[in-house]
């Protein structure tokens, strides 16, 4: 993750700056996260199917654009502005893979997601983006808290202590939830 020491402040204090209406705290914060938010972009998409025409830097720049409208946010610390920026992204890929389904009209070549890939939720097994999102709304029924564990986890690349700092729970909470939802998506997408 970015680097929390600067010398005008951290991150944290960037986002606290900019949820109080101060603008130039956003000028000064995206520099710094835009390693970090390239990153993640990359990992979703490297996840994708090979021709996927979405780029990591035009998802960075949606995710951007989708950020600053977060104006009731009250930003908390980094791992909180993580998991959102993760979570919008994986909206915009969930829109993307609609859109591109539609185009398609039920075609085959479908957006691909490796499970094996990322944190071993199934054993070779490759899924659509939009089955998993099905899956994961279908969870959010059944757990609220697995389902974002499962999203800031998978989908932001969070680790267990940042997944619990943003979701303000124990570090063995989100361990256990993290294998249970595993588990039941593994079951439901098999």
């Amino acid at each position: 993750m970015v680097n929390e020491m600067r010398p005008e402040g951290g991150i944290t204090q960037l986002l606290t700056r900019w949820s109080s209406g101060d603008q130039s705290a956003l000028d000064e914060l995206m520099p710094l996260v835009q390693s970090e938010l390239r990153r993640l972009a990359g990992n979703y998409l490297r996840r994708e199917r090979p021709n996927h025409t979405l780029q990591p830097t035009a998802l960075v720049n949606e995710a951007y654009l989708r950020l600053i409208d977060q104006k009731a946010t009250r930003w908390q610390n980094r791992a909180q502005f993580y998991g959102i920026a993760a979570q919008l992204m994986r909206r915009i890929l969930v829109d993307h893979a609609r859109q591109h389904k539609a185009a398609k009209r039920g075609g085959s070549d479908q957006q691909r997601l490796s499970i094996t890939s990322a944190g071993e939720l199934a054993t070779k097994q490759d899924l659509d983006v939009l089955a998993l999102h099905e899956a994961l709304e279908e969870l959010a029924l059944v757990d609220p808290q697995q389902e974002r564990i499962v999203e800031l986890k998978f989908f932001g690349g969070l680790s267990i202590e940042e997944t619990a700092e943003v979701m303000g729970i124990g570090h063995a909470t989100v361990e256990r939830d993290w294998k249970m939802a595993r588990a039941w998506l593994r079951r439901k997408l098999e």
